[in-house]
Parts: structure tokens; C-alpha cells; sequence
């Protein structure tokens, strides 16, 4: 592992921005693909991503065929890395995206500014915070998003409250729940605005085995208190707002990209998925950079973030060995309907090539039986029937598309109501 970064700058094939699940499966495979010298840049102490503050099981099926505990699976995921020759510099922030891949970076040892061939970026996502939510009520202690929690109970041996409401179903609740559970905390209860829960059964399962209230159709209206946190006031499915007692609350999923680079620098961002604009092969609007895991869209699980990173490595080496079409004659995606959140990518290179992602991917807002068409300024040219809950995966076979149509504008949309 390096300690510093050479400042004979050419020398770097490929810098990775980010040593999470992504990043480090990404280095990895280029590697594996026979690239000379790949460097995974680190803002933090150690490398390992999110995972690193998850001490539950659930980590590492896909990649090591064995169930793992995050901070075990991220510690493989590091050594797998090291293993192929990846160096990792750790508590080196990129401070700014240029042009053709320079990057200009912050460390320890200073200031600094590289020029690798190419960059993978692969930040991965944060959770919203309470003022991006507008949730009333007091500013007191007591409230924090899921891993905030995770890096006081796991890496600090803090435990900050002692019976907090969970806010949100998604996968991140339950790893909230879990978390509670390992450092002693007794949630009062877990609240989801939605009708049903959000992360697939038989999740939902688990709150009622730990004793914990989910309430699903209601939502957080205030939060209250002196200094810390005294109760909050929620509305239920009968639209009245009642009490809960509690001493935290616990703000879970309502994921973004963390993608404030691209937003301060050159490169496109996509509205609807809130990260970069890519197309099939993570490639971003500078063609040096590829995008890759959560950043592509939010979110998903740290295996499906590997998986996509060991993709983006091999496409990022086959681009170094001059095998992936240039951008040229481009087929654009997205969504024109309120219901469907967007389309990764968002750009289709039509070319003779084959390769790259398989499928276009999108995600409902709400529980939908319909009808997903693709429209051009023509008329619809696709369309299937579509059965969806909000954050499943719907996914769309790239070839299907570029089959009836391969330029100009293509604009997702439902037809039926909800169900």
C-alpha cells in the first residue's frame, strides 16, 4: 500500500474515487484485467465504505459465498484489493474534477494534483438529512440518520438514546433495527408514510419479532422536546395527529448520490437519479470518467454495488485498450411521468458494439399495475405490462429499445392507475 502518491503524475492508469464496495471491486478487476497501476483515493481513516459501521450479518453471499458481518466484509473486500497490487491511499479527499481526468486532491502530506487516463467514481450515496426532509419541530439532540447511529454504536461504543422511533421501511430501517438491537436500544416503534413496507418480505417480519411496533400510512409531522428529544407527533392513516413518546429519532433511507463533485464540476449531472449522467457503460459526459455503484442511482445493496463495480473495472480496461466505441450517435432516455422516479443510464451509445449494461433501470414511486411505454416524438415504439412496488428494480432490456428506435428522445411513461 502506498503511503503517498507519486507526482510523476503519468504513471497512474486509472484513479478510483471512493473505497467502498464499488470502488474497491472495481480496482479490483482492473487489476485482474492486467492495468498497470490503479490508486483507490479515501477520504476516510480506512477503506471499506458504509459497510465498515454495519456489525450485522447480512454482508458477502454474492462476493465471498458466505454470510459476513459488515466490518468483516469490508476488511475482504480491502485485502481482495491489495492482494491484485490496487494501492490505497487512505484520508485523501478529492477536492475538484477536471477536465480529461485531472484530479486535484487534499491529504495529510498537503495538496496535490493528478492526471490518471482515466477515473472511476464511485462515492456511493448519503442518506437525506432532517432539513432536506422539512421535518418541523425542534432542533434538539436525539436525531440522526442511520449512519450516524451505526458510526456511534459500532466504531465509537456510544449509545445515544435509549427509545427512539424509526422513520422509514426500507432496507436501511431494518439494518437501524439491528443495530438497536446489538447496542441494547428498544425502539418504540417504526413509522413508513407509505401503505405498505418499503423493503421486500419478509422483512417487515422482523420488527414484530423484536417486539416493535410498524406503522405503515403514517407519517412524521413534528419532533419535540428541550434539549433532547421528549416526543413526536405523527399522523395516522385516519389523517389524526397523535403523541408518541420517545428519546430519538432515527431517519432512514431517503438515499441521494453523493455526488457534490459532478455538481461543482464539469461533469452532467442527471436530475431525476440526482448523480451523474452516464450511458451503458457508466461513462460520463467527460469520457474519461466512469461512474459506478450507488452513484449510479439510489440505491442498492452493497453485493449489487460490487458486482456493478467488478463490471465498470473490465469496461474501464477494454476503454484503456481502445475496445469501446467512441461516443458518437447517442439515444437519450428518460421519464415523463410523475410516477416513475428516472432511467439509468440515461444515454444509449448506439454503435455496432456490443456490451455494457444489459438493461435500463427505473423505480415507481408508488404501486403501479399498468403499462410501461416508450415514446418518441412519433408515438409510442415499446411497451409491457408493469406490476411494480416503489424501490424494486424495473428493468428494460437495452436491446429491446435500441431494436425500434436508435436516435433522438425517448421518454418513459405509465399507462392504468395505481393499484
Amino acid at each position: 500500500m502506498a503511503d503517498t502518491i507519486s507526482n510523476n503524475t503519468e504513471l497512474i492508469d486509472v484513479a478510483v474515487i471512493g473505497g467502498g464496495p464499488s470502488g474497491l471491486a472495481a480496482a479490483t478487476a482492473l487489476k485482474e484485467a492486467g492495468v498497470t497501476r490503479v490508486v483507490v483515493l479515501e477520504r476516510e481513516q480506512q477503506a471499506g465504505g458504509v459497510p465498515r459501521s454495519c456489525g450485522h450479518f447480512a454482508f458477502g453471499l454474492r462476493e465471498f459465498t458466505r454470510v459476513l458481518k459488515g466490518p468483516e466484509y469490508a476488511k475482504r473486500l480491502v485485502a481482495q484489493a491489495i492482494a491484485a497490487g490496487v494501492e490505497i491511499q487512505n484520508q485523501t479527499t478529492v477536492v475538484q474534477l477536471l477536465p480529461d481526468g485531472a484530479l486535484r486532491l487534499s491529504s495529510p502530506a498537503g495538496a496535490n494534483q493528478i492526471a490518471p487516463r482515466r477515473v472511476v467514481y464511485a462515492t456511493g450515496v448519503r442518506e437525506t438529512s432532517r432539513s432536506s426532509q422539512l421535518i418541523s419541530g425542534a432542533r434538539v439532540q436525539g436525531v440522526m440518520n442511520t449512519g450516524a447511529l451505526q458510526s456511534m454504536v459500532y466504531l465509537k461504543q456510544r449509545r445515544p438514546f435509549s427509545r427512539p422511533i424509526i422513520i422509514g421501511s426500507e432496507l436501511v430501517g431494518f439494518s437501524a433495527l439491528m443495530t438497536c438491537r446489538h447496542a441494547g436500544i428498544r425502539p418504540v416503534a417504526m413509522i413508513e408514510a407509505a401503505p405498505n413496507p418499503i423493503a421486500r418480505w419478509p422483512s417487515a417480519l422482523y420488527p414484530r419479532l423484536r417486539g416493535v411496533k410498524l406503522l405503515t400510512n403514517t407519517q412524521l409531522m413534528e419532533i419535540h422536546g428541550s434539549d433532547v428529544v421528549e416526543h413526536v407527533c405523527v399522523a395516522g392513516p385516519d389523517g389524526q395527529t397523535r403523541k408518541i413518546n420517545c428519546d430519538g429519532v432515527i431517519l432512514s433511507g431517503q438515499f441521494t448520490p453523493e455526488a457534490a463533485l459532478a455538481r461543482s464540476g464539469h461533469l452532467k449531472v442527471d436530475s431525476a437519479t440526482g448523480g451523474p449522467l452516464v450511458d451503458q457503460w457508466g461513462r460520463c459526459s467527460d469520457p474519461t470518467y466512469f461512474a459506478t455503484g450507488n452513484l449510479f442511482r439510489p440505491v442498492e445493496t452493497a453485493g449489487r454495488s460490487w458486482a456493478e463495480g467488478r463490471q465498470t473495472g473490465r469496461w474501464v480496461a477494454l476503454d484503456l485498450a481502445g475496445k469501446l466505441p467512441k461516443p458518437g450517435k447517442n439515444l437519450r432516455l428518460s421519464v415523463r411521468d410523475p410516477r416513475l422516479k428516472y432511467t439509468m443510464p440515461q444515454v444509449i451509445c448506439v454503435s455496432n458494439a456490443v456490451g455494457g449494461m444489459s438493461d435500463i433501470q427505473m423505480r415507481v414511486t408508488e404501486r403501479i399495475s399498468g403499462k410501461l411505454v416508450a415514446n418518441t416524438e412519433n408515438g409510442p415504439v415499446w411497451s409491457r405490462a408493469l406490476n411494480a412496488r416503489p424501490e424494486r428494480r424495473i428493468e428494460v432490456p437495452i436491446a429491446e429499445i435500441v431494436a425500434q428506435i436508435a436516435d433522438g428522445t425517448v421518454e418513459f411513461e405509465i399507462e392504468g392507475a395505481a393499484s
